[in-house]
């Protein structure tokens, strides 16, 4: 019986995301024992043609060949799984969707009459079907191996939905704004990071994009009486997920008060 067959792309991005898989070492030994790796550039120069069982897809959308080739991708997958805060809400760089990009390529390039890109930096499932979406910048690389496994054997994967606090309270450590008065965007933020940047006494900053029900205008009262300038609270929204409509809706809002 054949492997399910198994292909990994890169759209704009930095790479971490594939970089997290690639950092299971033993345990992706263990699974490539029951998948075909068929096209993986970061890894192996091999490649083979779709249809691919699962395609892994990192980076957001950035270009007018990146939508022809999204959908390409698609057309050839069984099952498509974002990965990344790239791939499921545009990234850091969809800060250019607030900006003119224009100016942007007009300041940064010394020839922009070359430069082809499109006015915003949006995510994989606003162009294609998405089957699953993995948040994070970069992913947990044993939340992918849960979801690599899970679609092995055909169940649903098992993954956090609630906040990061949730994290705080597994590992102990004591709430950050509590006890020592720093901003964090935890109470809103995905679990997936393990809580680290609160256990060294530092606020989160939301790498992992919005839990399910986050209450954005609750945590910004919060940050009122801790002193924090709405400014502030603004950049802290506008950074890996800018574009997640629940931080990008109350970024907006915020900034015009």
């Amino acid at each position: 019986m054949a492997k399910p067959s198994l292909a990994v792309w890169k759209f704009a991005s930095c790479d971490g995301c594939q970089l997290s898989l690639l950092d299971l070492e033993d345990e992706l030994l263990a699974v490539a024992d029951g998948i075909d790796i068929a096209h993986f550039p970061e890894a192996t120069t091999a490649h083979r043609g779709g249809p691919y069982d699962v395609s892994l897809v990192e980076g957001s959308i950035t270009t007018p060949a990146d939508l022809t080739r999204i959908q390409e991708i698609r057309a050839q997958s069984g099952m498509l799984v974002a990965i990344g805060a790239c791939a499921t809400t545009g990234g850091i760089q969809a800060l250019r969707n607030l900006a003119d990009i224009d100016e942007f390529v007009r300041v940064v390039y010394a020839r922009p009459a070359y430069i082809q890109t499109l006015a915003t930096s949006t995510a994989i499932a606003d162009h294609v079907k998405v089957d699953l979406e993995l948040a994070g910048c970069p992913i947990n690389k044993y939340q992918l191996l849960e979801v690599v496994q899970a679609l092995l054997v055909g169940r649903k994967p098992t993954l956090p939905t609630y906040s990061v606090c949730v994290e705080c309270k597994e590992r102990g450590t004591s709430c950050v704004m509590v006890a020592d008065g720093v901003a964090c965007l935890g109470p809103i933020t995905r679990a997936g990071c393990g809580a680290i940047c609160p256990a060294f006494a530092r606020g989160c900053y939301g790498c992992f994009g919005p839990s399910e029900s986050p209450n954005v205008d609750s945590l910004a009262a919060w940050w009122d009486e801790l002193g924090v300038a709405r400014p502030d609270l603004v950049r802290a929204l506008r950074t890996f997920n800018v574009n997640a409509p629940q931080f990008k809706e109350a970024s907006t809002r915020y900034a015009q008060e």
